[in-house]
């Protein structure tokens, strides 16, 4: 009996590890993948950006016309938010695989910049977190988007009680419909709303941060494009992506190499019980645990 306890104390304490591993990974190795794709996104807007420059002589108060949005997943603007020390490139659609990415900006809505209600959406705690502080944001607080028309600087409105964000229902699509311009009758004002999860490590509600053009410290507002489809954004809901049944089967054979390393690396070191059989061990069996990790994640919601 003592050695079948102390046998499932071992489990128990391995399985233990190996949870916490994933949350390790999910929590900061998620990071990695976000940081690399954010060094080829900067890159590719770069480079966009230098093809559309505006030739010599250009009025400055005439607004640039800005070339079709990029396929999705592409960067399409960069968003800068100096109090939260947030630098990001911004990605084209709120797929799952975008929003791993970065920011991702809605496609059914105009861009930066643009007359309407330009909205991004984030995640708040994974891929690099890039919305996890966006409720420390109060009214005035200043929000930079460059796209390929130019540089806009938005100000954060106030959502009530002298905060800058307001909580909502995933079903309150309403924050993203553009709002009346008061000054111009027939016209939208030029605005951002960005969203993410809410609360922290939850899809339960969603934490919306709205903020109006500053026109005199931004490039001339352009007019929305014209609508290519009828049905209005839906709210990002990036928390329920559950993986499809591909996903499931090439994880569980990803579960099943972990499983056959370490059983060999156990075998082995009990045999052999020396330094460089842990260590021979270890690389496979974390280099194959990576893998089972990255395949895995797919599977569960990601805030």
């Amino acid at each position: 009996m003592a050695r079948l306890l102390g046998a499932l104390g071992r489990v128990l304490v391995t399985l233990g590890l190996l949870i916490l591993g994933f949350v390790a990974y999910q929590l900061w190795g998620t990071g990695v993948f976000e940081a690399r794709a954010q060094d080829r996104l900067r890159d590719e807007f770069t480079a966009a950006a230098r093809a559309v420059r505006p030739p010599t002589g250009t009025d400055p108060t005439v607004p640039r016309t800005a070339p079709p949005p990029p396929p999705s997943g592409d960067a399409v603007a960069v968003l800068r938010i100096p109090k939260l020390g947030l630098e990001r490139a911004v990605v084209e659609g709120v797929g799952v695989a975008d929003l791993r990415k970065g920011p991702g900006h809605y496609p059914l809505t105009p861009l930066p910049g643009q007359r309407g209600n330009a909205a991004i959406a984030g995640h708040r705690t994974t891929y690099g977190a890039p919305f996890h502080r966006l409720d420390e944001l109060s009214p005035g607080d200043a929000i930079r988007v460059t796209t390929l028309a130019g540089t806009y600087r938005y100000r954060v409105t106030d959502a009530g009680d002298g905060r800058g964000h307001r909580i909502v229902s995933p079903r309150e699509v309403s924050v993203l419909d553009p709002i009346a311009d008061p000054d111009r009758p027939g016209e939208w004002l030029a605005t951002l709303t960005l969203t993410t999860c809410h609360p922290k490590y939850s899809a339960r509600q969603r934490l919306v941060v709205q903020a109006v053009l500053d026109p005199e410290r931004s490039d001339p507002a352009a007019p929305p494009p014209a609508p290519t489809r009828a049905e209005p954004p839906r709210l990002v809901d990036a928390g329920h992506a559950w993986g499809s049944w591909a996903d499931r089967r090439v994880t569980g054979a990803w579960g099943a190499a972990v499983a056959a390393v370490g059983g060999v690396w156990w075998a082995a070191f009990r045999r052999w019980r020396r330094g460089w059989v842990r260590l021979a061990g270890a690389l496979p069996f974390v280099a194959v645990l990576v893998v089972f990790y990255a395949h895995l994640e797919r599977l569960i919601p990601q805030y």
